[in-house]
């Protein structure tokens, strides 16, 4: 009897291996399908240039940029220069809807692109304005059309 529960235990010890080595392989090619499947993030070709929006491929982006209030606006207007931002922001081809002052905020920038071209456009500030703004992005659209024909309905 005690041969036999013996068997039964080196058995199941065996399958619980066997299931063990096959859940590794599967996260393991898991792993190299997703490493070779180009899903990572920010490894993406860069979109063409002159990519333009249009009515099928256009977002509205507001970008919050707060700025550093423990620090001169000397020095972080001398931050952003060294890091490229004047030179960089926004990209070529990017159209800005709305640039203003938020007082106590900082820079609130409403731009129009393509989708394609949002990458680029988080890279830019990335590279550019950390350290003398912290960035927030909203994908926007433009309501005013609606929301001024509901108003007009309304009267």
């Amino acid at each position: 009897m005690g041969r036999g529960i013996g068997s039964l235990i080196a058995k199941s010890l065996m399958a619980k291996s066997l299931m063990a080595r096959s859940l590794i392989a599967a996260a393991a090619l898991a792993g190299i399908l997703i490493f070779n499947s180009g899903a990572g993030a920010q490894t993406a070709a860069a979109p063409a240039e002159n990519a333009a929006p249009t009515s099928d491929n256009a977002v509205l982006l507001t970008v919050f940029l707060k700025h550093d209030q423990s620090r001169p606006l000397s020095e972080l207007n001398a931050q952003l220069e060294k890091q490229g931002y004047y030179k960089a922001f926004p990209p070529p081809g990017i159209e800005v809807v709305s640039w203003y002052i938020m007082m106590g905020i900082g820079q609130v920038v409403t731009l129009r692109l393509p989708a394609s071209r949002l990458r680029e456009v988080n890279r830019v500030l990335e590279n550019t304005a950390w350290g003398s703004y912290r960035t927030e992005f909203y994908p926007t659209y433009d309501y005013k059309a609606v929301g001024l024909g509901q108003h007009d309905k309304a009267q």
